[in-house]
């Protein structure tokens, strides 16, 4: 099988306020040391909030 050539790791991104995962995005672990912040629309919350990087 080949090798995955692909540098990114995919992310979750988790409400902070009301800590549902509602986005998913791709980070670069070498060009990219500290965990992810964005400014997003929550579903849940229905308000645009912070979101984080959250663990598998």
């Amino acid at each position: 099988m080949a090798k995955s050539k692909l540098k990114e790791q995919l992310t979750r991104l988790r409400c902070a306020t009301c800590k549902h995962v509602n986005y998913h995005t791709r980070k670069n672990k070498k060009s990219v040391s500290r965990k992810i912040e964005l400014n997003k629309f929550c579903d849940w919350c229905r308000v645009h909030t912070t979101h984080k990087e959250a663990r598998k």
